[in-house]
């Protein structure tokens, strides 16, 4: 993590759009060449963020993704912004649309419900915990691809996640009220269930997960 001056600091924000802010200042800007620079505050004097920064721990995830081919904003470089008392990350943001964005703007159905629940059973597969899971921070890219942003937020490890996780992430996904119309409405959750169960590395042998699942989503 490299130290950024203030002037520095003040030269990238006189030309950048606030893109996200709160009662204690800026949190998300949009730089004049593109990049996008996340802000990070310590809410407490003794934290885990101390020892271990929320912009390494963003900078970590984009890596962790990378290392799995999972589509994601590229890293720029991390900072500490002493004189605002900031830490921050730069990076390239993942081009496309938000799936919300996406359905809006083409009516997308049971393709793109199938083509999410793939996703979804590669992250479980490949270890990706990503709590702020939801049609918002997944994006289609212009080549008709999905990827992450926003994410903060995230655990990714060697094994794939355990049936509880693979629930609880679930439990994410269908928090939003829209999200989980468009999933679920119209008995498009079956869609949506088969791709996932489909798309499984190693075949779910748990008959109780299955009908939790089911359940959930139907």
């Amino acid at each position: 993590m490299h130290s950024m001056k203030h002037s520095d600091y003040l030269a990238l924000r006189e030309n950048a759009t606030v893109l996200e802010a709160d009662g204690s200042g800026d949190k998300v800007l949009l730089l004049a060449d593109g990049d996008i620079l996340k802000l990070f505050r310590r809410k407490r004097l003794l934290s885990s963020a101390l020892l271990f920064p929320y912009a390494k721990r963003f900078a970590d995830n984009i890596a962790a993704l990378e290392r799995r081919q999972i589509r994601c904003p590229r890293m720029v470089d991390t900072y500490r912004i002493g004189s605002i008392k900031r830490d921050a990350v730069r990076y390239e943001p993942l081009a496309g649309m938000t799936l919300r964005q996406a359905i809006k703007q083409n009516n997308e159905g049971d393709a793109l419900r199938a083509k999410l629940g793939a996703f979804i059973a590669r992250l479980h597969d490949q270890g990706v915990y990503f709590r702020s899971l939801h049609l918002g921070n997944v994006i289609l890219t212009p080549d008709n691809a999905l990827g992450l942003i926003d994410i903060s937020d995230m655990r990714c490890q060697s094994p794939s996640l355990s049936r509880s996780k693979r629930l609880r992430n679930f439990q994410h996904l269908l928090r939003y009220k829209e999200d989980r119309a468009w999933l679920l409405g119209e008995d498009a959750g079956a869609t949506f269930l088969n791709a996932y169960i489909q798309s499984l590395e190693a075949p779910i042998r748990s008959p109780r997960f299955v009908s939790d699942l089911q359940a959930m989503l139907g």
